[in-house]
């Protein structure tokens, strides 16, 4: 299949250059003007929320109310709790513990430690909405392991 196309004219091609000039300047000449307003605007509007204070007034402003807000770090850390307890995981037995938060909280998440390198965990998950259950399985046959459990909660 053959494709006939035809280049365009000169005078089309100086025609439409002609056109995107003009239309480019009038544009240009459009926001060059506007710029400047609403520089000026934006500059009335900011002097307006910061009622004529110098720089200087507004850094000891701004370093006086920080040290009264506590930040969310100081914040988060008050919400936020860790229960512990201690069980035992019998020789060559599994078992399933449970550790609860204090009342009114909710549990987040759940994990244990062991005295013994051969202590499973074959589940872990919340029970309810202040309860996490963690099932422990002790691999070793010759000796029963001491276990902590431990439940994150948050008020």
């Amino acid at each position: 299949m053959h494709v006939w196309s035809k280049r365009p004219s000169a005078a089309l091609v100086v025609a439409m250059v002609a056109l995107f000039v003009a239309l480019g300047g009038t544009a240009g000449a459009v926001v060059t003007a506007a710029v400047p307003l609403a520089k000026r605007a934006l500059v009335a509007d900011n002097a307006k929320k910061l009622a004529g204070q110098t720089p200087s007034q507004l850094v000891s402003q701004a370093s006086s109310q920080a040290a009264t807000v506590p930040g969310p770090a100081s914040t988060a850390a008050g919400l936020v709790t860790r229960k512990t307890s201690s069980a035992s995981v019998g020789a060559g037995t599994g078992q399933v513990f449970t550790i609860a938060c204090d009342s009114g909280q909710k549990v987040l998440g759940g994990g244990f430690s062991s005295d013994g390198p051969l202590i499973v965990a074959v589940s872990s998950g919340p029970t309810d909405d202040a309860t996490w259950s963690i099932g422990l399985l002790n691999l070793d046959d010759g000796a029963g392991h001491n276990v902590t459990l431990y439940a994150t909660c948050i008020k």
